[in-house]
């Protein structure tokens, strides 16, 4: 037999063999979805729930990077106005302010034990009136819906978890163990001082949660290529921050005789060479981990690639990366130019030039290195390279462990047809402050939200339907009970 049909016959039997190997795999990657049963939960005082949440919204807690830009009438108003929508839980529960206007709950627990951190902020982003349906901070409901800024980020946590609280009490409801609630009064300029104020008051007190739940992922849709089914995700780690300058620096002069070495070009030039010079991008353990769980919800054409990442990861790896979005951001540490600064007029050289760019450091990776790896990229030591703010990626928390797994049920009793996985969050949130403290951190916001809702954060026209915001009042009675 001629050596080209060996060769042949022999490359024919190892693609069958692939094949078979590939399909075999394939046809046992099945979801390994456990059976939910749940009492069924309602939310008796709706009309009440949404009256209180509506005077929340209609409290313009405002935050600022610059202290002096801060109105404190409307936060000392929020204080205030707590015991008053919430009597039973200021009753029972004891309350400490920190670092200004950051709140604290301590609710005592029937044994001792590592308690429980429930978290939101009460801060939000500005909103001017124009272009809004309804007033930004005039917490209107009408027709099924709450209006106004921090109806979905993160108010609404902040309240369900009041009400939810309340009802318990009223039932004669005390937990295993105690629950702190840990509310952030400066998250959305970074939580400079609540969050980190409250962990290191409780680290001085000795005390490590067994677990903290904040805002982060929901229950959404489209999200997936392949699957149509709503997906819960639940970030078990975030991703860091940094904010980077560069700054070159000229002699300034009139803009009809310019110079050769041209900051402004310098500087562009820097900018490209970043642009085209991405960060190496790479899975994950968790992505991987969200990867086999909702792979295994895709059509069977697509389930072949995602039951056999052994042999695909660096072709999924490079569709993501292409992707872009969300789903890119989630493989690598990004970086985006956000603020240009240069000459003051259009004929004058500017004397100094300066960008501001926002990375989000990957998870796995560290600012120094990522700040190393732009300053190798630039490769022009006229580029001054500054650090103004830094957040390092937080830890990873466990997908195995029973706090977890409490949060997973829940979420699973309150949305049953949604898929629940892990996922790394993009964003940041205060509870990467807990890191140091806790190494249960975990990040879901429980609501079902929609793409146009999710465009409404930090944007105009926020809101939230009457039936997702009870849904989340819902979801925090289940969790409880559980602790």
């Amino acid at each position: 037999m001629p050596t080209v049909l060996l060769i042949l016959l022999l490359v024919l039997a190892i693609l069958a063999i692939l094949t078979a190997v590939l399909l075999f795999r394939t046809a046992r990657f099945k979801p390994r979805e456990e059976p939910v049963s749940a009492n069924p939960v309602e939310v008796s005082d709706r009309e009440g729930a949404v009256r209180r949440f509506s005077a929340i919204l209609q409290k313009p807690t405002v935050s600022n990077r610059d202290p002096g830009l801060v109105d404190p009438k409307p936060f000392e108003e929020m204080l205030a106005l707590l015991p008053e929508l919430y009597p039973a839980v200021h009753r029972q529960l004891t309350r400490e302010t920190v670092a200004g206007y950051a709140l604290l709950y301590h609710w005592k627990g029937k044994q001792p034990g590592e308690p429980v951190v429930l978290m939101a902020h009460y801060d939000v982003v500005p909103a001017q009136p124009d272009g809004w349906k309804q007033p930004p901070f005039g917490g209107v409901v009408k027709d099924g819906m709450i209006w106004g800024r921090g109806s979905l980020d993160t108010k609404e946590t902040m309240t369900s978890i009041f009400e939810a609280i309340g009802r318990l009490l009223g039932e004669g409801f005390t937990p295993e163990h105690d629950i702190y609630l840990s509310f952030g009064h400066d998250e959305e300029i970074g939580g400079v001082t609540g969050t980190p104020s409250i962990v290191k008051l409780l680290q001085e007190r000795g005390i490590k949660p067994a677990m903290v739940l904040d805002e982060g992922g929901a229950v959404v849709k489209g999200i997936f290529p392949g699957v149509g089914r709503p997906i819960a995700v639940i970030g078990t780690a975030e991703k860091g921050r940094t904010d980077v300058k560069l700054t070159v620096k000229g002699a300034g002069g009139h803009a009809s005789t310019p110079p050769r070495d041209d900051p402004a070009a310098r500087l562009a030039r820097a900018i490209t060479r970043l642009d085209k010079k991405s960060f190496p991008a790479r899975f994950s353990p968790t992505t991987l981990e969200m990867l086999d769980t909702l792979g295994r919800y895709t059509p069977f054409g697509l389930r072949i690639i995602f039951a056999n990442l052994w042999l695909f990861k660096p072709l999924l790896l490079h569709l993501f990366v292409r992707m872009g979005g969300q789903i890119g951001a989630m493989c690598r540490t990004t970086f985006a130019v956000t603020m240009l600064q240069g000459s003051e007029s259009a004929n004058i050289l500017p004397v100094s030039v300066s960008a501001v760019a926002n990375m989000r450091n990957a998870v796995g990776e560290t600012v120094d290195g990522d700040v190393e790896r732009i300053r190798r990229v630039i490769g022009d030591d006229k580029v001054e390279i500054e650090v103004p703010f830094q957040a390092e990626p937080s830890p990873v928390s466990s997908t195995s462990c029973e706090p977890y797994l409490k949060i997973r049920q829940t979420v699973s009793e309150t949305y049953p047809d949604a898929i629940v996985t892990p996922y790394i969050m993009v964003a940041q949130s205060d509870s990467r402050h807990y890191g140091t403290l806790c190494k249960n951190v975990y990040r879901f916001t429980p609501l079902s939200l929609s793409k146009k809702e999710l465009g409404s954060m930090h944007n105009l026209n926020e809101c939230i339907p009457v039936e997702k915001y009870c849904k989340c009042i819902e979801f925090y009675l289940r969790l409880i009970r559980k602790l």
